[in-house]
C-alpha cells in the first residue's frame, strides 16, 4: 500500500492530472468509491503504525517485573522492549503530550539527540528530551533502578 501511496505521490507532485480511470476507485463520474476510502484507511494506518517504530526504536520499551516484597524494577538492555539495538540506555518515564500516564523507556546516554547527527551537539544522546523525566530515587545514569511501592 506504502508503494502504491509513493507512486500516487510521485506522479501527483510531477505530472498533471487529465482524469480517472473508472473501476476499482473511482466510479463513471469521476467520484471516489468505498475500495478508494478503504485504501486510504490502511495507508494511514501503516503510515501511523511506521511512525510508532520510529519512537519505539529512539525509545525501546523497559524490561520490567514487580513484586509484592522488592516493588516494580525497570532495567534496559540491548534487546529491552523487543528493540534489538547496539546500545543499553537508562529507564526514564516518558510523557507523551496529550497523555496523563507515562511509559518505562529505556534512553541512549550518549551521542547526538535523535535526528541530529550532523550537528554539534553534547554527547548525552537523548537524555535532553523535554518529555522525559528520572525516576525518583534511581541513580541518573544507572540501567537499571527499583522503586519500591
Amino acid at each position: 500500500m506504502l508503494t502504491i501511496q509513493n507512486w500516487l505521490s510521485f506522479y501527483g507532485e510531477n505530472y498533471i492530472c487529465v482524469g480517472k480511470l473508472v473501476g476499482r476507485f473511482y466510479d463513471e463520474n469521476g467520484a471516489p468509491t468505498k475500495a478508494l476510502e478503504q485504501a486510504k484507511a490502511v495507508i494511514e494506518e501503516v503510515l501511523k503504525f511506521n511512525g510508532q517504530n520510529d519512537e519505539k526504536k529512539q525509545f525501546p520499551p523497559c524490561n520490567s517485573e514487580w513484586s509484592s516484597t522488592s516493588g516494580s524494577r525497570f532495567w534496559c538492555s540491548k534487546q529491552s522492549g523487543g528493540v534489538n539495538r547496539d546500545w543499553i540506555g537508562v529507564p526514564r518515564e516518558l510523557y507523551k503530550p496529550g497523555f496523563r500516564d507515562s511509559q518505562c523507556v529505556c534512553v541512549r546516554t550518549t551521542g547526538p539527540p535523535s535526528g541530529q547527527w550532523d550537528s554539534e551537539h553534547s554527547d548525552r544522546g537523548d537524555l535532553d528530551n523535554p518529555n522525559l523525566q528520572e525516576y525518583k530515587g534511581c541513580y541518573t545514569l544507572a540501567d537499571w533502578c527499583v522503586l519500591k511501592d
